[in-house]
């Protein structure tokens, strides 16, 4: 069924549902799960530095700790930390999707309201407009 899962993760309450929601379709399928978390930089425009709020240690620490749950629960996972320009996540995501082949995406929403996620443009409601696999929203 799911052979190859790929969820991604951004250190939130929903994040942490998509991990279990992973696991719990891996156990199911026998599949195994890829962890992904995106350190979003913005781009200073009067230097042209890029910069992010979240450090390489703690991007590190959210996904050993994703890793941890998938393997206690004897599921074979593998995890990875990526960086992105801010806003393009979902591509991001989208592409490692098809680079790895999976057979579905898992991912969190923070709940935001159609209007809000149209206005700010939700990176779960881009990904599933780029990508062509499945994709399970965890709220």
């Amino acid at each position: 069924m799911y052979d190859k899962i790929l969820v991604a993760i951004d250190n939130s309450e929903p994040s942490d549902r998509a991990v279990l929601a992973a696991r719990d379709l891996a156990i199911l399928s026998k599949g195994e799960v890829w962890v992904m978390h995106l350190r979003e930089r913005e781009i200073a425009v009067k230097t042209g530095m890029a910069f992010s709020d979240e450090t390489g240690a703690d991007a590190n620490a959210e996904v050993e700790g994703a890793l941890k749950v998938l393997s206690e629960a004897g599921v074979k996972a593998h995890g990875e930390v990526g960086t992105t320009i801010y806003g393009y996540a979902a591509r991001v995501i989208a592409d490692n999707a098809a680079d790895k082949d999976v057979d579905v995406i898992v991912m969190g929403s923070r709940g935001r309201s159609d209007l809000t996620g149209f206005i700010l443009g939700s990176t779960a409601h881009k990904v599933i407009h780029l990508t062509d696999r499945p994709v399970l929203i965890v709220r």
